[in-house]
């Protein structure tokens, strides 16, 4: 023996290959064995720690240096590994809780933002209301003063429909913009959490001297997968909101696979199962975002049903069913059905099929003008076993036989 820092006492003297631990493990004569066979040796054995003098498993490692005819040899105690590992959660657990904390303070002051804009908006539409408001009576006593012909008044009718319901459009949209920004918030929790835990395996690694090269491109490699699937994910969202100018050939499954991709973790998140039972899938000519979010919209219902219905077992089934004549999507829930009489009205504005408070009643008013409007199409619902089914029907058609234009 010619240096072992713990056991000054053998420095220059001859040590035994039958010593054993407490075990009986003659250990000295396995990695003598392993280094004669392999140039080097892990051994685990049990061993007095030098400040105590207890006896503690124990890990070394004996290396081969040929040219000198040395053997080098390191080693530590199981119980002092365990205690690193234990720093090391305990800072891990800190560093957690302050990028949560962190994360909840962001979103409380986005929601404080957004909801003084939403404030903001509402007092502009209000005054753009009040507004136009005054300018219909003005226009009724400037109609009677002038003595207008009927098809004056019905046009000027038609534009003042067209406007209230750009204003409806308007609203549904700044509304679906703040559900996708809930949805992101949804989407990004889990990858994030993988990015911590990927840096704190490096650190840790690091600290105990084994991150080699690979290992590092390794870890690298897993990052880099983490932030481009974040980034597809930004992408999608943003895919959603752009306007779709003219009518395109598009697969109903990918746009369902689109829509879940958006929605599908917020929905899962509240132990609500999703079945989709697209067995043969079919395209169509339309405005593939405005039909997306018709989905989106009746898939955000039906999970909101479910919620508020306290269904212990919550579902959702998304199903497509092919027609010589026409295309159907079918989107089931067992939330507890429609409770609103006839049923029909829940597609009128401003009739919410959630509690007071916390529907606009826009949804499903917004995504029969879609349906039927723009794509010339049916949306329909009704009850059945205990929950709501809305279908969703369009035509095989042809480009001129579509006629609507989008919202």
């Amino acid at each position: 023996m010619l240096i072992n820092p713990n056991r000054p006492d053998l420095e220059g003297e001859y040590i035994s290959d039958a010593y054993t631990d407490e075990n009986g493990k003659a250990f000295r004569k396995i990695f003598l064995q392993d280094i004669h066979e392999k140039g080097s040796s892990f051994v685990e054995y049990l061993y007095k720690k030098p400040e105590n003098g207890e006896i503690r498993p124990k890990i070394s490692y004996f290396k081969l240096y040929k040219e000198w005819n040395l053997i080098i040899a390191a080693g530590a105690y199981a119980d002092d590994i365990d205690a690193e590992i234990a720093l090391a959660k305990a800072d891990f657990k800190q560093k957690m809780n302050l990028e949560i904390t962190s994360a909840i303070i962001i979103f409380l002051l986005f929601a404080l933002v957004a909801n003084t804009f939403a404030l903001m908006l509402g007092k502009q539409i209000e005054r753009f209301l009040n507004n136009y408001h005054t300018q219909v009576k003005q226009k009724k006593v400037e109609l009677e003063a002038l003595n207008r012909t009927l098809e004056s008044r019905v046009r000027e009718e038609i534009q003042k429909s067209r406007e209230h319901e750009q204003l409806l459009i308007q609203k549904a949209k700044f509304i679906a913009l703040g559900e996708m920004i809930s949805n992101i918030a949804h989407q990004w929790r889990q990858p994030l959490s993988e990015l911590s835990a990927l840096l704190m395996t490096l650190k840790l690694k690091y600290a105990m001297h084994k991150l080699d090269q690979k290992g590092m491109e390794t870890k690298c490699a897993e990052a880099e997968n983490i932030v481009e699937y974040m980034s597809h994910t930004i992408d999608d969202f943003r895919n959603f909101f752009m306007p779709n100018k003219d009518p395109k050939l598009f697969s109903i499954k990918e746009s369902v696979e689109e829509v879940l991709r958006i929605i599908g973790v917020s929905i899962t998140n509240q132990s609500i199962k999703i079945d989709v039972d697209i067995q043969e899938d079919a395209s169509i000519l339309g405005y593939k975002n405005e039909y997306e979010q018709v989905i989106l919209n009746l898939l955000s219902n039906a999970k909101d049903a479910i919620i508020s219905s306290g269904t212990p077992d919550g579902k959702i089934t998304i199903r497509l069913e092919n027609k010589p004549m026409s295309i159907l999507l079918i989107i089931q829930d067992n939330g507890g059905g429609i409770t609103i009489e006839p049923i029909e009205k829940i597609f009128e504005p401003y009739i919410s099929t959630k509690e007071q408070n916390e529907g606009t009643g826009i949804g499903l008013y917004m995504a029969k003008l879609i349906i039927e409007k723009s794509m010339k199409g049916k949306l329909e619902a009704r009850n059945e076993n205990g929950g709501a089914i809305f279908t969703v029907e369009l035509e095989r058609n042809s480009k001129e036989a579509l006629g609507g234009s989008p919202l």
